[in-house]
């Protein structure tokens, strides 16, 4: 690969980052198609590395969250559990489940998750939470799913934790956070579930680390101390559609 290729990539990397942390996500399903459009190997580079970013960019937004005392650990910790135990078991399962079938399932999860996202993004916040028990069994179960599809596909699955923590009475700047912090775990988790079968370009692991730390931080900033909830609310239901379309496109294109 040539040195342009290094730099428009790690120039993406940093916009996504910046945005995705916003959101309380990694951005791996925007850093997979990031490496694999310029030629890296699916499996042996964008997968592993995607995961990896994914996880930075969490782990990064997660510790500025906490900062601003907006986690919810107790909250969060069953389904970060889960993840972690669980997205092993995806990674191990990427050369036996048919990848096309499941990126349909997940469109439609995704489309679901965005117009849920935008038909509620006018009404107020949640004054109520549910109660501890609901919140750790619920968590714990998508959680799981989450973490799986970690494994299997190279993404955080926060774009299935952070509508659920909503539905579960959290305010959107709370349930950003929560879900960085879940994500995180199954991120990494994943990441060391493909690394002993792949390789990592160290070259480009170095300047997409550096952009990720750099555009998380930033992100995490701007969501905390400037975002307007109703806004955040309606670029995410958009962000959801959108890639939607892009699983779809894909599975067309195949």
């Amino acid at each position: 690969m040539d040195t342009s290729t290094y730099i428009l990539a790690t120039g993406l990397i940093f916009v996504v980052s910046v945005l995705f942390s916003m959101l309380g996500l990694g951005g791996g399903m925007l850093y997979v198609p990031i490496f694999k459009w310029p030629g890296f190997p699916l499996k042996a580079v964008a997968i592993p590395l995607g995961l990896l970013l994914n996880g930075v960019t969490t782990l990064s937004a997660f510790l500025r969250y906490t900062r601003e005392g907006l986690v919810d650990f107790r909250g969060g910790l069953p389904a970060a559990i889960s993840g972690l135990v669980l997205a092993p078991v995806g990674a191990r399962m990427v050369e036996y489940v048919p990848q096309h079938a499941l990126l349909l399932l997940f469109a439609l999860m995704v489309t679901v998750a965005g117009i849920r996202t935008l038909v509620k993004s006018s009404q107020g916040e949640p004054e109520q939470m549910a109660s501890p028990t609901r919140r750790a069994a619920i968590g714990a179960t998508v959680g799981g799913g989450a973490g799986l599809i970690a494994g299997l596909l190279g993404i955080g699955g926060g774009f299935i934790v952070a509508p659920m923590l909503m539905e579960l009475g959290y305010q959107t700047k709370r349930a950003a956070a929560t879900t960085a912090f879940i994500v995180t775990f199954s991120s990494f988790s994943g990441f060391l579930g493909h690394v002993a079968a792949g390789h990592i370009d160290l070259l480009l692991a170095g300047l997409s680390l550096t952009a990720v730390i750099a555009g998380s931080q930033l992100g995490a900033w701007f969501m905390a101390n400037k975002a307007c909830p109703v806004w955040f609310k309606n670029l995410y239901g958009m962000i959801l559609l959108a890639v939607a379309a892009k699983l779809v496109t894909g599975i067309l294109a195949q």
